[in-house]
């Protein structure tokens, strides 16, 4: 099964993209969709299009692990709530290649500056659609195989920003075909936080999000630890200099049930 295979050729790529052969990786595998999905990464990462800001900044956002835990295959629909620049969407976009597609979800609550972003993406990548509306109503044209957020969760979840959290999770719960998985990057809080600091430090303890995604119908499918960072303390808000960019975060992902 290609989802199974993909756990066990991923390092393969990882060794690729590590030694610079991002656009050469050889894959011995029996399955050779599983060794196309893998060149896919690697290519993805190797795109010309993406902004060098971003390239520079994969060291820490670890592209290729990322894409090997959410399952992205070809052929896939994806969306990718609030991708904002599209440093996920970008990525998106090439592993899922011409068949796949990409839906940059942009909130209503930040259209006025971030729809461009969307536009942009599309424009840069035909696979690529702008959806712009309420998180409570998400809707698609075709059931999704995967819905991510990136660093975007904990915002929804302050007061301020107007969303109800509860129905935007049931809505990600309806778009997403049976099997599916919801995959979300965020900032840890300290231990006992739970969503008191959202609006303070942007992070979000990752067993409250947890709690408020299975209460949504999900399940618990695993966590990555490649971009969790021990020396974090949780004290500073992850726009302070000291710890930007190098924040303690947890990727979770979680399943609908067939």
């Amino acid at each position: 099964m290609l989802k199974s295979t993909l756990f066990a050729v991923s390092a393969l790529v990882l060794l690729g993209v590590a030694s610079g052969c991002a656009s050469q990786v050889a894959v011995t595998d029996p399955d050779e969709r599983a060794s196309a999905v893998v060149q896919d990464y690697a290519l993805a990462i190797a795109d010309p299009l993406r902004p060098a800001s971003e390239v520079e900044r994969d060291p820490l956002r670890k592209p290729a692990e990322m894409l090997a835990f959410a399952e992205i295959q070809g052929g896939e629909r994806i969306a990718d709530v609030r991708p904002e620049e599209g440093y996920f969407s970008r990525l998106f976009a090439r592993a899922v290649g011409p068949e796949g597609r990409v839906y940059a979800v942009v909130p209503n609550q930040t259209a006025a500056r971030e729809n461009a972003f969307a536009d942009t993406l599309a424009t840069d990548y035909p696979n690529v659609t702008r959806v712009t509306g309420a998180l409570e109503d998400l809707t698609f044209p075709e059931p999704l195989d995967v819905v991510f957020m990136g660093q975007e969760y904990h915002d929804f979840v302050i007061p301020r920003f107007g969303v109800d959290v509860a129905k935007m999770n049931a809505a990600v719960f309806a778009a997403l075909k049976p099997g599916g998985i919801y995959v979300i990057l965020d900032h840890q809080a300290a231990p006992g936080a739970g969503t008191a600091v959202v609006g303070t430090l942007h992070r979000i303890e990752g067993s409250a999000l947890r709690a408020q995604v299975e209460a949504a119908g999900f399940v618990f499918d695993g966590e990555t630890r490649v971009v969790r960072n021990p020396e974090d303390d949780h004290s500073l808000s992850v726009f302070d200099e000291a710890i930007r960019g190098r924040s303690d975060q947890f990727v979770y992902r979680f399943r609908k049930p067939n």
